[in-house]
């Protein structure tokens, strides 16, 4: 057993036994960039399922990507009196500012899975982002190694978008560099919203007279809006394409042909390990980490979690052995005589 699920497993059994013994439930905030997204709805589900197991209360606010509302209601929290503000930020420059705040009232922050820009950040907690876009962008050339690839970004508000990129480039830059690869677009959709993706993927075929062979796509939503484009050109399931998040549409698209594979995050990892160094910052419990990451004002102390690439021929073994979908949602739009055995 390593140290690291030894050190997990002794934390839960302490926190266990404080909740036994607490007088009073500790209260944590969590402050969402928005619930728009079926990822985000999972990850608040879990993270309140598992702290108030550990005996907390918790807050939840969703700002629906409003910056100035994320951080009224962030202050908010403050001054309801939480014992830790966990913040999913919209623009992680604009919501660096509220960790002073929260440290001026005794309030420490954790970061969730995006960054807090510039600020005396108590914690952060996520998944490997650079391997992420590695992971996409290894997938597409293993089997696509010459053409015109587009580079399709996330929000340029959220700092996992720009480490998104410099995995993918970490990849990419080899075969641009030696003429392989040409990128033929390269553009940033606002708030990861797939109608934005829809109309860049619209303009760039345009533009390309239809010559996209790969389009790196940074998540599902995005994905997913980019493929309705390459629809109604007749080019589903012929251009490649990548996501993340493992959304259930990402997920049904694989196995219908038209995505090409998405990056698995489980949800469930990161939400279970942001409660418990939520609550482990309450009760003054050593939180456990196993990097740091450099905000522009400190190295932060972090908690990286691993990354999985899925398409087709490991669906059923991630994916749905974890119970994150099930086969019955997955393969929906498949017949069922092409369904795989689950054993």
């Amino acid at each position: 057993m390593s140290k690291l699920v030894k050190g997990f497993l002794i934390t839960l059994l302490v926190l266990f036994s404080v909740v036994i013994f607490a007088e009073e439930p500790i209260l944590i905030g969590f402050s969402m960039d928005n619930l728009r997204l079926e990822r985000w709805q999972k990850d608040r589900d879990i993270f309140v399922d598992v702290a108030e197991k550990l005996g907390a209360k918790v807050i939840v606010q969703s700002a629906n990507s409003d910056d100035a509302l994320q951080l009224s209601q962030a202050e908010n929290m403050i001054a309801r009196g939480v014992d830790v503000l966990v913040v999913l930020p919209h623009n992680g420059k604009v919501m660096g500012s509220i960790v002073k705040e929260a440290h001026e009232n005794g309030v420490p922050v954790i970061a969730y899975d995006r960054l807090l820009m510039d600020c005396d950040l108590d914690y952060y907690v996520t998944f490997n982002l650079i391997k992420v876009g590695e992971y996409q962008a290894r997938y597409l050339v293993e089997r696509k190694p010459e053409g015109n690839y587009f580079l399709l970004g996330g929000a340029p508000t959220d700092n996992n978008a720009y480490l998104f990129r410099e995995g993918q480039m970490n990849i990419l830059q080899p075969y641009i560099d030696s003429g392989k690869i040409k990128i033929v677009g390269d553009q940033w959709a606002k708030d990861w919203l797939p109608q934005e993706a829809l109309k860049i993927i619209e303009n760039a075929l345009t533009a390309t007279k239809n010559q996209i062979d790969a389009i790196v796509a940074s998540n599902d939503s995005t994905a997913g809006g980019a493929i309705e484009a390459l629809k109604e050109q007749g080019l589903a399931g012929k251009v490649l394409i990548s996501g993340q998040d493992a959304d259930l549409a990402a997920c049904q698209r694989i196995v219908e042909g038209l995505q090409t594979m998405t990056v698995y995050k489980p949800i469930k990892d990161i939400a279970t390990q942001a409660a418990i160094m939520a609550v482990s910052l309450a009760k003054g419990i050593h939180v456990i980490t196993n990097s740091t990451v450099n905000n522009g004002f400190k190295d932060v102390p972090t908690f990286f979690l691993e990354p999985i690439p899925v398409d087709k021929s490991n669906i059923v073994d991630t994916v749905i052995k974890d119970g994150f979908h099930t086969l019955e949602e997955v393969y929906k739009n498949v017949p069922k005589s092409e369904w795989p055995e689950v054993k």
